[in-house]
């Protein structure tokens, strides 16, 4: 197993992280189990989740991820192997108050979290957006108390534009707070500017690990896509909608050729070439079955070469 430290902080990760966003939705209680279990299994250790997921789902409430983690945990004596990263930002509710990154609202979600996730610490506690009306000190001192009072190891950042990460990161030096060590950002082969642009070059100063979501483009670089079929599936026509464009396929083209020279499938090809990345520590994988697990971590036995780098990175320059 591949481990690598989180930014300039002491923590190891495993190669991939586990997305949980599908628990209790597209996953169901007794799968997640499974997969969670299997993940541990194979030497994985970060699990990702969201005090929102999946409140979009009509049947379900937010929480239901963080639920399900933590009923797995009490069944199963691993919280030591684990590190358990969750988020705060998003509405829990209809109510105003009930959301944004207020000391309010951080200090209640955290206990919220803590009880459905069935511990007294995450380790890894993570701000989903920025929040643009409430001043960055007021989020930061009350991240720092949670700190301090050992209910949260280290903080991070998901969604911020370069700005908000190096107002942050400079706050937190001015003020001698705990800063950010993480940031989750869309990153992936077919969306590749957004970080790039800026992002890479503060992380990489400054010491931000970076743990990319979607790092196969929602799907669309896993081989399930092609110019004549779409697979059935949620996330299918914003897929379509982002993807189904001449670049894009000219990057799955690329994938596909090197996964065929490593004798691969082309997921694994896109989170090999991920973590050839600078700062990037841990891309999040979902998975709905242990199959899909085990496909994922394919990715850490491959070895891309020189020309393998340049054949993907050239078709997808510009993205």
């Amino acid at each position: 197993m591949m481990y690598r430290n989180l930014g300039a902080t002491g923590l190891k990760l495993a190669g991939l992280g586990l997305g949980t966003m599908q628990w209790n939705w597209r996953a169901s209680e007794e799968d997640s189990f499974a997969i969670m279990d299997a993940f541990l299994d194979m030497g994985g250790n970060l699990l990702d989740t969201a005090n929102i997921y999946s409140r979009w789902v009509p049947h379900l409430e937010a929480g239901s991820s963080e639920t399900v983690i933590g009923k797995w945990l009490a069944s199963r004596g691993r919280r030591d192997q684990v590190v358990l990263a969750t988020k705060v930002r998003g509405p829990m509710s209809n109510s105003v108050m009930d959301q944004g990154l207020s000391r309010r609202h951080i200090m209640q979600a955290l206990e919220d979290s803590l009880r459905r996730l069935q511990t007294d610490y995450v380790d890894l506690y993570q701000m989903h957006w920025y929040d643009a009306e409430t001043p960055i000190e007021e989020t930061l001192y009350a991240l720092d108390a949670l700190v301090r009072q050992g209910k949260v190891r280290y903080i991070g950042c998901s969604n911020y534009p370069a700005w908000r990460l190096m107002e942050a990161l400079w706050t937190s030096e001015r003020n001698d707070c705990h800063r950010f060590v993480s940031l989750q950002p869309h990153y992936s082969l077919v969306h590749r500017r957004e970080f790039e642009a800026e992002l890479a070059d503060v992380c990489t100063t400054y010491g931000v690990g970076v743990i990319p979501y979607s790092p196969m483009g929602g799907g669309f670089l896993t081989g399930a896509y092609s110019r004549s079929e779409t697979p059935d599936s949620p996330r299918a026509s914003g897929v379509k909608a982002k993807h189904f464009n001449e670049k894009s396929w000219a990057v799955l083209e690329a994938v596909e050729a090197v996964a065929a020279r490593h004798e691969s499938w082309p997921g694994a090809i896109a989170l090999a070439w991920l973590l050839t990345r600078p700062a990037v520590v841990a891309p999040i994988v979902g998975a709905n079955s242990i199959d899909q697990l085990k496909s994922n971590f394919l990715a850490l036995e491959i070895q891309l070469t020189a020309e393998d780098i340049r054949q993907l990175e050239t078709a997808s320059s510009g993205l």
